[in-house]
């Protein structure tokens, strides 16, 4: 079994949206908000920032004026549990992976209950099930993944890791992982030393090319089903 931790999700960056979305501490229900879409879409094809207004409004955590009228690169999509990638990083995807390996995800989170301190929280995972180039998605299909809704070059090398129903999903409150320590957001050390290690230094929580790779998965799949985690097929239940 292999196993690869991704960040995903709005972020204070400028491809992230210069904004995190929200999670209530207590509770730790969240709203999953992806970054902006920059490439085009096919018409109709569309996720505008718009339809996730009543959510973060439940949770008191309005969306901004300056992503108001734009659409999401909505990846990973829990509702058809797909998570697309291109470049180096589906590389990565295609040698790293293979059926029933995990990809797993995380986001920085701001917690509505302190003030918008960060919560850095796993948010999701897919059980590998296949993989396919987004080309060869059929137009039928097309609205299953953010890079299959989008308008590619006939050599484009966006894939897309499809997981298995049942085994995949969003879930329904998140998992705290991280902290602050050595000047960045990393997991926990008590995190760590359970997990058996990642590939990056000291558990470290960054968007990357690289993506980070769990060095026992096992034995972090023991640690997940503890947690008694409840999988949806939602992006936002």
């Amino acid at each position: 079994m292999n196993a690869l931790l991704v960040r995903v999700g709005a972020d204070l960056s400028d491809g992230g949206g210069r904004w995190n979305s929200a999670v209530d501490g207590e509770t730790r229900d969240f709203v999953y908000v992806a970054i902006p879409e920059n490439a085009p879409v096919h018409p109709g094809h569309e996720r505008p920032y718009a339809a996730l207004g009543p959510a973060l409004n439940a949770i008191d955590r309005p969306l901004p004026p300056h992503l108001h009228g734009r659409h999401m690169h909505l990846d990973p999509d829990f509702l058809h549990l797909t998570y697309g990638d291109q470049g180096e990083r589906a590389r990565q995807l295609r040698s790293r992976l293979a059926a029933g390996d995990w990809v797993v995800f995380y986001a920085a989170l701001a917690d509505v209950r302190d003030d918008g301190k960060l919560v850095y929280a796993l948010i999701g995972l897919l059980v590998v099930d296949s993989m396919v180039l987004a080309r060869e998605v059929p137009q039928a299909q097309r609205d299953i993944n953010a890079h299959t809704r989008r308008v590619l070059a006939p050599c484009a090398d966006d894939l897309v890791v499809i997981g298995r129903p049942g085994e995949s999903g969003r879930l329904r409150q998140c998992i705290a992982i991280g902290d602050w320590r050595a000047g960045a957001y990393r997991v926990r050390k008590d995190l760590l030393d359970v997990w058996g290690g990642l590939s990056v230094k000291d558990g470290w929580l960054q968007r990357s090319a690289r993506l980070p790779q769990f060095l026992a998965p096992e034995r972090f799949k023991a640690w997940f089903e503890v947690q008694q985690p409840e999988l949806v097929a939602a992006n936002n239940p």
